[in-house]
């Protein structure tokens, strides 16, 4: 199941989008669905990287360990993780345009097992509500990286 690919417009140059969107250590303090980030490795951010990332979705709690697997500063980083029978994987993507950057967000869920293939086609009337939070959390981020107070971090 992919949810079709979600894009926001920054005003603020690819090296700072990218730097605020893989700051993972302040995630809960910058992206409101976000409750709680805890970096689980030690080190500089790259790939593997882990952390458990606890968001509401769906107006419920829900933690997942999601670990870094291409990390290409500024241009992109990808994550994966392992959950319910599903293999997913979310890219970021980090674009120079119109003296600003374009964050495009793709997300991909695998089912891997035959419950996890059921439900997704249950899950499919949701796809709506779960792209509306994709592109919130990219608005989050867009008011990050633009905010006056930020902006010189």
């Amino acid at each position: 199941m992919n949810i079709p690919t979600v894009s926001v417009q920054c005003d603020a140059l690819p090296d700072r989008v990218f730097q605020v969107a893989s700051d993972f250590h302040n995630a809960a303090e910058r992206i409101s669905a976000i409750t709680k980030c805890e970096v689980l490795t030690e080190g500089p951010i790259g790939v593997g990287t882990r952390f458990r990332e606890t968001r509401v979705m769906f107006k419920r709690e829900c933690t997942e360990e999601m670990e870094i697997t291409a990390y290409d500063p500024p241009h992109s980083y990808v994550l994966g993780a392992e959950s319910c029978g599903c293999r997913y994987r979310t890219e970021l993507r980090f674009t120079p345009k119109n003296g600003g950057t374009e964050v495009t967000f793709d997300f991909q869920a695998q089912p891997l097992t035959l419950f996890a293939k059921i439900m997704s086609i249950l899950m499919r009337p949701m796809l709506k509500k779960a792209l509306e939070q994709c592109h919130k959390d990219l608005l989050d981020l867009k008011a990050t990286v633009e905010s006056p107070e930020t902006a010189q971090a």
